[in-house]
């Protein structure tokens, strides 16, 4: 199976992308770069900027929101075919959580700037997102009105 094949499948399975048609989710597949975390760095604090999101190829990470960036008091953890940071390349708004490295952790990383590009150059692609996250609040209203 293609690498690229594989990323797509990727993208393909996030919420963020799910309502991506799948030739603009190859155009998203080329813009992905590979990044390495080691066990007990930490990817991005709470309130940094949030400049990209991160798509686990492997290991796991930890997701906190304590104020104090070197406590690992985790509200939840994340593992391969997961993604972290995504409302930041959609919003201007800074990091809501600090994510720590629990075992060495790959990853595909997604720059806001480049989506932002491939947004200008191929418009579907906001479409197709807009989709994804309208099914996202949908599912979240139904589950808030049972």
């Amino acid at each position: 199976m293609s690498e690229l094949f594989e990323r797509v499948l990727l993208l393909k399975q996030l919420p963020l992308f799910s309502g991506v048609d799948t030739e603009d989710l190859r155009i998203v597949a080329h813009a992905l770069q590979e990044e390495i975390f080691f066990k007990g760095e930490r990817i991005f604090d709470m309130h940094d900027n949030g400049d990209r999101m991160f798509i686990l190829t492997s290991g796991k990470v930890g997701v906190s929101i304590h104020p104090d960036p070197a406590r690992q008091e985790f509200i939840v953890e994340r593992g391969t075919g997961e993604c972290i940071g995504e409302m930041g390349i959609l919003d201007d708004q800074p990091r809501s959580a600090t994510v720590h490295v629990l075992e060495d952790t790959h990853t595909l990383t997604l720059e806001k700037t480049r989506l932002q590009e491939l947004i200008i150059r191929y418009p579907a692609l906001a479409l197709g997102i807009l989709r994804s996250m309208s099914e996202k609040l949908r599912d979240a209203s139904a589950r808030i009105n049972r």
